[in-house]
């Protein structure tokens, strides 16, 4: 997998921890980088269960990094239990995410539910209505990259019913 396939997934994570209102960690979105290489320890910011309310079924969220004033785009990796779902929404400033492990289902409105796997980077352009998750029987983990428009990373939408779920 290309490095940079793999950046842009992470940030797309990031967003969607960022958009939860879960903050959380040592860097903030308000504070810029030092002026001097950084590293946030592994394991110093706590994963979080995604909201109900925008999501189906159980999904974590690990945040990586946040949007910060060097960089407007946060990271994170997202992982989906078997049939677990985002509901539809669409980012400002698009998303990126590579497919780390499992198998994913991922529909942009009104085209055809698609499947994806390991090492598969789905760019979500700015303003395209989707929604992605977890294969049926498996789970899926991804690593998104999502940039942000006046600190907004994410529109919400209607929940993806069980029939746009399950047609294929």
């Amino acid at each position: 997998m290309k490095a940079s396939s793999f950046l842009k997934t992470v940030l797309y994570v990031a967003v969607l921890y960022a958009a939860t209102s879960h903050a959380a960690g040592p860097l903030t979105a308000a504070e810029p980088a030092a002026a001097t290489q950084q590293i946030i320890p592994a394991g110093s910011q706590p994963s979080i269960t995604a909201p109900a309310e925008h999501f189906t079924g159980h999904v974590r969220i690990d945040p990586v990094w946040p949007a910060n004033a060097d960089i407007n785009a946060s990271g994170g990796l997202v992982t989906f239990e078997p049939g677990a779902r985002s509901d539809w929404h669409l980012h400002p400033k698009g998303q990126y995410f590579v497919v780390v492990s499992g198998v994913g289902l991922t529909q942009e409105w009104g085209k055809p539910v698609r499947e994806i796997h390991p090492g598969d980077v789905v760019w979500c352009p700015p303003g395209v209505k989707h929604w992605h998750g977890a294969a049926p029987h498996t789970a899926m983990t991804h690593l998104a990259v999502t940039g942000t428009v006046d600190g907004k990373n994410v529109e919400w939408m209607e929940k993806v019913t069980d029939e746009q779920y399950n047609a294929r």
